[in-house]
Formats: structure tokens, sequence, C-alpha cells
């Protein structure tokens, strides 16, 4: 018998309307099965996650520490969207599978991990071939040993979680909480004082990992260039689709660009921004039902996010016919200007904060420029004013990694109000948008949104541009989009 929750649905992974299976039918599906065993070996960058965890253990000597990747997630009814693991999770572990769950236990010098993991459904069932988690409605899962050779942990049957937790105290226990509800119930909470509704010592391992999170090695970084080189193909394959004399439609330039991230990578790291004509100047556009137009601008923001879901973050504005207009030119110069500023700014012991000043000040400049300004650009600049963001809203940037916006737990001294160090990774992308109905700017003006977007890595002695594979000035997006044109469509592969 299937047996139902509360809101009810079934918990086996069967569904309301799967058939009556009658005993024959049952008794022959439980019999004649050939056993396999996956190739797995370790993977080459286990050593990178032991490293992590290492680091992660030293923060919280003596404690235990539950770090669950989360759950499947209803898109309708009885169908899930796509499972993507919890960020932290799959940090700290390389595990790509849904309701996993990391157990990190002291041990006196440090901790043991335990991976908690649902394993290959059993023979011995008809979860197999009944439940939506058996193997052949999700093909086949890894048993115990194999992940834990593929991953380098031990590893424990999901089953067994519940009595692992039971008896965990509160007061030595931190929880990363938010991922997984059932975990969140079998730690209660520990009853001291709390932030931002989170308890505070489980909050303080939210933010101890986005802070490690903050320096990238030269693994993470390998990844990072990996999904920026399938980003600049995936521009590439968009540019060579895009007429110069007739409209298409943003979600075809979305779809293509799509195709790309999910033959080089996992997927997009976000929902793709393409946003043609006044579309441009809708920060997060991204119902991409519009379409292009000869004369207009076409602003794209999209990201691959590759197979180890390091994902990269870029925006770069096209002239549809090929060729930007005076005014359009003339704005597209001032963010290059901006962003090419803030570029040059950042090196290590540079403050977050002084890097979007140097960004902010070039565009306020270049509002002045175009008669905008209702102050001078000083006044504009002051803390009590900033008028000059009623055409800019968003900041210079924010770090990136593993999330599109990594770090985020990070605290602010560490983050926003800290200063950049080696190995991190951050985007610059100024951007001016001047709407549709904003009546304080001449009606040519009116329309037009640019933001010029790329991936930099903190050096010893500077920045590096990752993303440099694509062009910033508008000659060179012209020359680029040309060549591109000329080259013509094609296929991933």
């Amino acid at each position: 018998m299937t047996e139902e929750r509360t809101d009810g649905k079934a918990t086996d992974g069967t569904e309301s309307h799967d058939p009556d299976f009658p005993e024959a039918f049952l008794s022959f599906m439980r019999q004649g099965w050939r056993d396999s065993e996956l190739p797995v070996g370790p993977r080459p960058e286990v050593p990178h996650y032991a490293k992590r965890r290492a680091a992660l253990s030293a923060a919280f000597p003596g404690e235990t520490l539950v770090i669950p990747t989360g759950n499947e997630k209803v898109r309708a009814n009885d169908t899930a969207y796509a499972f993507r693991p919890g960020s932290d999770f799959a940090y700290l572990t390389g595990d790509l599978d849904p309701d996993s769950v990391l157990v990190l236990r002291p041990n006196g010098s440090g901790h043991d991990a335990t991976l908690y993991m649902r394993p290959r459904s059993s023979r011995q069932t008809d979860e197999f071939f009944r439940s939506r988690h058996g193997e052949l409605w999700v093909g086949r899962r890894h048993t115990l040993a194999e992940k834990s050779t593929e991953l380098g942990m031990p590893t424990a049957d999901l089953t067994e979680l519940d009595a692992a937790l039971a008896d965990l105290a509160p007061g030595r226990t931190r929880v990363l909480r938010g991922f997984d509800p059932h975990v969140d119930a079998a730690v209660r909470p520990y009853d001291g004082a709390r932030a931002e509704g989170q308890p505070a010592r489980d909050r303080e391992l939210a933010i101890a990992i986005s802070e490690l999170k903050l320096v990238k090695d030269e693994w993470e970084i390998a990844q990072l260039q990996d999904a920026i080189d399938a980003t600049v193909r995936g521009f590439e394959d968009v540019a060579r689709v895009l007429p110069a004399d007739r409209a298409v439609s943003e979600r075809l330039l979305e779809g293509v660009f799509g195709l790309r991230a999910r033959h080089d990578g996992n997927d997009v790291g976000y929902s793709s921004i393409v946003g043609a004509g006044e579309h441009a100047t809708i920060l997060h556009w991204v119902h991409n039902h519009g379409a292009t137009r000869p004369g207009d601008l076409l602003l794209m923001d999209m990201g691959v996010e590759n197979r180890n879901l390091y994902t990269a973050d870029v925006t770069r504005v096209l002239p549809v016919n090929g060729r930007f207009t005076a005014l359009q030119r003339q704005v597209y110069d001032i963010v290059y200007a901006s962003q090419q500023a803030g570029i040059e700014f950042i090196r290590p012991g540079v403050k977050f904060r002084d890097v979007h000043l140097t960004c902010m000040r070039v565009l306020a400049e270049g509002l002045a420029d175009l008669g905008l300004l209702p102050v001078s650009v000083d006044e504009a600049m002051d803390e009590k004013s900033t008028v000059y963001r009623r055409w800019t809203l968003h900041g210079f940037g924010h770090m990136l990694g593993i999330d599109v916006h990594d770090c985020a737990n990070a605290r602010k001294e560490a983050y926003r109000e800290g200063a950049l160090g080696e190995g991190y990774v951050l985007t610059v992308e100024p951007g001016l948008y001047f709407q549709p109905e904003d009546e304080l700017v001449p009606e040519e003006l009116r329309g037009i949104g640019i933001r010029i977007e790329d991936d930099i890595l903190v050096t010893a002695t500077g920045a590096v541009n990752l993303s440099a594979g694509l062009p910033r000035t508008a000659d060179e997006v012209e020359t680029w989009l040309a060549a591109q044109r000329e080259a013509g469509p094609r296929l991933p592969g």
C-alpha cells in the first residue's frame, strides 16, 4: 500500500496515476536481472574538497557540523525542477545527488566526515521498478561503496541519518539550515541569541563557509575559466544567428545560448537576461518575450554553469544592425570607461567599496557630460545624495564562484566593507539605464540600456580579465559581430 503524506503525496516514490499491478506481474519483475557495477574511481579533485572540509573543521573544533544538499523541488503537481545541489554542500563534497547530508563529527584532532546518501535501489524490494527514485526510472544510482570510492570519504545509508542526528546536543552542533526541512526538524536549534531569523550558532556556520569561498584555489580558477570559455562560445553562437536586418525573438537567442550551456556544461548559471531595445533598461529582464529590431541595442547577461557547478557571469551589448549610432556609442563609451577604471583599480588590499566608488564616479562624470545631473559630480557622489544612481541603480559587481552571487553569507567586514585579496574572483559590471518613461532625460536617450560585465581574478599584482575572450570596446564589438555573422551558425560539438 502506498504511504501518504499529510499533503496527499506518496512518500515511496509512486504516483497517483500509477496502475495497480497483479501479483503475477510483480513476481515476474523480481527475477532475471543481471547485476552491474559502475566503473568508478577516485575523482582527481577529491583533495580539494578534503582541504575545504579540513579548513571548516579547524574553524569549529569539538562541534558536530551538519550540511545538507537539499531536496528536489516541486515544479507543478508531481513534476519536479531539475535538481541542483546546495552550493555549500557541493563546495565541501563534490556530490551532485539530491537528499544527501554531510555530517562532520569531532574526533579529538579534527573531524570525521560521513556522507549520508540514498544508495542504489535494492532488487530485494520493488523500489527499483515502482518508485520514481528507482533505477528503472532515473538510472543507476551509486552504491555506498562506489560513492565512497569516487568522493574519498565514508558513506552511510540515508535511512541511518535519523539515528545519527537524534542525540546531537544543540549547544555542540551547528546545522546549515534552510535546505532540508527534515534535517532542520531533527536537530533542535540552540536556544541562544538569534540573528536574521536563524539560530546564531548556525548562522556562524553559514558565514564560515561563505568566507572560505572568498579565495579561489587553482582548481576553482580553472573551473571558472572553463565556464567562462563555454560562455564565450555561447555568445558567439548567439551572434552568428542574430540577423542585422530583421527581427528575431529574445527567446530564440536565449535558447541558442541555453543549448551551449547544456552541451558544454551543466546548465545556465542563472536565468539568462536577453533584453532587446527598451527591455535592456530592465535590470533583471528574464521574460525574454520581446524581439530585436534593426537600429536597437541588444543587452545579454548570460553565463554557463560548468559540470562542477562553477558559473560565469558576462554581459555584452550588441548593436543589432552591426553599428552603434553616435548617441549609443557615447553612452557605451561612458560605461566602458567606468568598467575599465574599476578593473585597473583592482589589486589586493583595495577596498571593495572603493572599486564601487571608482566606477560610479566615471558614470557620474559621464552623466554630467550628457547634461543629466541636477548637481555637480561631487554633490552627486556625496553619500547624502547619490542622485546619479537614478540611471544606474546597482553596484559595480559581486563575488563569483560556485554561485553567481558567491559568498553571500560573508560578513560585511569581510566582503562589502572589506578589502580584496589575492584569489578573489568578482564581476565588474557598471551600467547606465534610461527608462522609456523617464522625463528627466532627452527623448533620444529613453530606452537605451547598457551594461558591460566581465569576470575578474585578483592576482598578486593586479587583476586578470578571465572573460577577455569577448570584445569590450565599441569598435571591437562591431568588428567581432561582423566576423561572427560571416562565420555563420554552428552547432556545439
